[in-house]
This record gives C-alpha cells, structure tokens and sequence, in this order.
C-alpha cells in the first residue's frame, strides 16, 4: 500500500494501509484506493454501502455488525462479502482508521 495517493493535502495511511485522517475521505478518495488496491471502479451499491459504514463507525466510534450495514443499505446480511474482495477492504475503501488487533481479526 502507497503511503500516500496523490490528491489536494495528501491522504497519508499507517502501515497497515488506513487512513490516519477519516475527515480526508472523498468518494474520489475511495475510488482511488479501490483502484490502486484492485478492486476496480466502485459501482453506486458499493458507494452506499460505504457511505453506511462511514454512519454507523461515527454513531457508534467502532466496528459495528457488518451485516447489519448490509441491512442498513437494503442488501442481504452478505453484501460486504458480495461488494468486496472482503470487510476488511470495504473498512479501508471507506477510510476508517486502523480499528485495532483485536477488530481487524474480526473483519478478515
């Protein structure tokens, strides 16, 4: 993972490959990442779903049940899985900070 991605007041991420600065995120960001890590151009149901996980990790400040944000965006308790190489993926995409040993278990 680059340390950066090029972009007005770079988006710097710690070895782990999250962003340090949640505030930084864009759609335009998240369309970076997504490409530099492979996954492509994100599609409108991928959007949303991060746009819910953003939600949920800013009401809550942790990892919350990832199928409940399926259920939050009207997508089976699957979609995560479905959208993504991985949770793990859609958490960096969606530039939430690194949640931690303990909670990156729980989404690879």
């Amino acid at each position: 993972m680059n340390a950066s991605l090029t972009m007005p007041g770079p988006a710097v991420f710690d070895p782990d490959g999250f962003l340090l600065d949640p505030a930084m995120w864009s759609e335009s960001l998240a369309d970076r990442i997504a490409q530099n890590d492979g996954i492509g151009e994100l599609s409108e149901l991928q959007m949303g779903l991060l746009h819910a996980l953003r939600r949920e990790y800013l009401r809550h400040g942790s990892v919350t049940a990832l199928s409940h944000v399926c259920h939050l965006t009207g997508q089976s308790a699957d979609c995560m899985q479905r959208l993504f190489p991985g949770p793990r993926e859609a958490w960096r995409v969606a530039g939430l900070p690194n949640p931690g040993e303990e909670a990156r278990a729980y989404l690879y």
